[in-house]
């Protein structure tokens, strides 16, 4: 398919749908292979994909009406191809104009943009593990399943800071203690931005279920052999594994996966000794989990 080239007007019209901000660095090493003579699109392709608002924005805009696609795209990649290289820039560029962060925001947003790209990796090791059928998918699903939280740190003080309370495990539920505090949460403003973002409605409802694996298990008629309930536990494996936990609730206990850990491995038909494997797996393949899993 030939690349569709967009205009300035249209682009603008794509990035007010995008809050999400992109990580400095990111925004810095795409800045930098944009200026060489031949800028790679399969360089640029992998530099978007460790980003949630810059792989949201490339997935939002190959699936809108205008290119006419058959089938939902659910690859960065393959998105970027399909956009080409003069559409990715000027997205790249519209973004990187729409405000500096200050250096505050950054340290807090740091452990946001840490895990999401951790748990996005692990997530689709996990899948290929257990031979779940679209690990882009479960890649997709650890990349913007906490979507949300940088929104919420934006609209909210102290946001962060009641996220350590949540994870301290006094809450039947992680997202509890935000909707007492805020009167909603991160799961429910991420569905909303993975809806926006046009991704699949059955990643859109993994996001927004993401801290109700008990409740959801416990459902009548939830199939744990079913597409959604498969990814949800890839999901929380990698987040454990990942230790967010630890990364955004600052916690040395990860007081959630001691509550689901038996439902999760059950669904996965994995046992404690199959995860240490994995753990041992994924450092030889050179992806570094924390010490205090």
């Amino acid at each position: 398919m030939t690349a569709v080239q967009l205009t300035d007007e249209q682009i603008k019209q794509i990035l007010q749908g995008i809050l999400v901000p992109p990580q400095p660095q990111i925004m810095v090493d795409l800045q930098m292979e944009q200026m060489h003579p031949e800028p790679d699109l399969n360089n640029i392709a992998e530099l978007i994909k460790q980003d949630v608002g810059l792989a949201a924005t490339m997935l939002k805009v190959v699936n809108a009406p205008a290119y006419g696609l058959r089938n939902r795209i659910n690859s960065v990649n393959h998105a970027v191809t399909l956009l080409g290289l003069k559409t990715v820039v000027n997205i790249i560029n519209g973004l990187s104009i729409r405000g500096e962060l200050g250096d505050a925001e950054i340290m807090e947003l740091n452990r946001f943009w840490d895990t999401a790209m951790d748990v996005a990796i692990v997530s689709a090791s996990v899948a290929k593990q257990i031979g779940f059928p679209n690990p882009d998918e479960a890649y997709n699903l650890g990349l913007f399943h906490n979507a949300g939280m940088p929104l919420m740190h934006r609209r909210f003080a102290g946001y962060f800071q009641i996220m350590q309370e949540a994870y301290a495990g006094d809450h039947e539920r992680i997202i509890d203690a935000e909707n007492a505090a805020f009167k909603t949460n991160h799961a429910v403003v991420g569905y909303y931005c993975a809806r926006s973002w046009n991704l699949p409605a059955h990643l859109c409802e993994v996001i927004a279920d993401h801290h109700n694996v008990r409740q959801i298990s416990q459902s009548p008629g939830t199939s744990r052999e079913s597409e959604k309930t498969v990814l949800l536990a890839i999901l929380k494996t990698a987040e454990h594994m990942c230790g967010n936990y630890h990364a955004i609730g600052q916690q040395q206990v990860d007081h959630e996966w001691d509550d689901i850990r038996d439902i999760v491995l059950d669904i996965l038909g994995l046992s404690t000794y199959d995860l240490d494997s994995m753990r041992t797996a994924f450092e030889d393949q050179g992806i570094n989990l924390p010490h205090y899993y």
